[in-house]
């Protein structure tokens, strides 16, 4: 399961923007600390001295903390305790990202909105192994190599060639426009635009940050193909 930690300093604004995109709240958010599901989670978490808002964290969840640090075992890997979290990996890739993984209970992704965090970085064949070894698999891949989709049990994370980063990133899947209308009723100016690769709705971040994109699906495979 995929979890796409965002730093903010409105977390309030965060929360009526994961509502209107369609997430669920299990429970009631603080401003430290809230949580949406759908096809994977959305945490809303307070900025904080070390991450600035519109920071962007990878927090994936799997079944064995065990087993996922024997897979990982030839990467850059520290075992950590986190309070409120408990035992904890935090996998450094040579490019310096990290991603961080804990045990929990198995789900399966629900909704039409999913999160799908990328992770960018110049060597995407390191970054693929990584979240290979964790059960993730390949998706739809560029032709020209410079961006696979890894695709989890809820969620997933896009891997694109580019300066070592993690950005902020959601897929919705049916009516982008109808979307869009929701989102504006909602007082987030949203517009859709046609990319090259798919359409995309584009809303103001609400720390003032770069534009939030939200993706549709690709449907045209032209410069991409399916590798499952």
């Amino acid at each position: 399961m995929v979890q796409q930690i965002l730093y903010t300093e409105q977390p309030q604004r965060w929360w009526a923007l994961a509502e209107a995109l369609g997430f669920v709240a299990p429970y009631p958010p603080a401003p430290e600390w809230g949580e949406f599901h759908a096809d994977g989670i959305l945490a809303v978490h307070g900025a904080t001295d070390d991450h600035r808002p519109g920071t962007v964290d990878i927090h994936l969840i799997v079944e064995s903390l065990d087993a996922a640090a024997t897979a990982l075992s030839s990467f850059d890997v520290e075992q950590t305790v986190m309070e409120g979290v408990g035992k904890m990996l935090v996998v450094r890739a040579a490019s310096g990202v990290r991603i961080s993984v804990s045990e929990g209970a198995a789900q399966s992704g629900a909704g039409s909105i999913a999160v799908q965090p990328i992770w960018f970085q110049e060597d995407l064949d390191e970054s693929r192994v990584i979240l290979e070894a964790l059960g993730f698999r390949a998706g739809i891949a560029s032709d020209r190599a410079g961006w696979v989709e890894m695709i989890g049990a809820g969620g997933s994370v896009g891997l694109h060639a580019g300066e070592p980063r993690i950005g902020l990133s959601f897929e919705a899947r049916g009516d982008l426009d109808a979307l869009a209308s929701r989102l504006r009723d909602a007082g987030f100016g949203a517009s859709v635009v046609d990319e090259a690769f798919a359409r995309t709705i584009r809303i103001p971040d609400p720390d003032g940050g770069e534009e939030i994109w939200i993706n549709g699906v690709l449907d045209d495979l032209h410069g991409y193909h399916r590798e499952s």
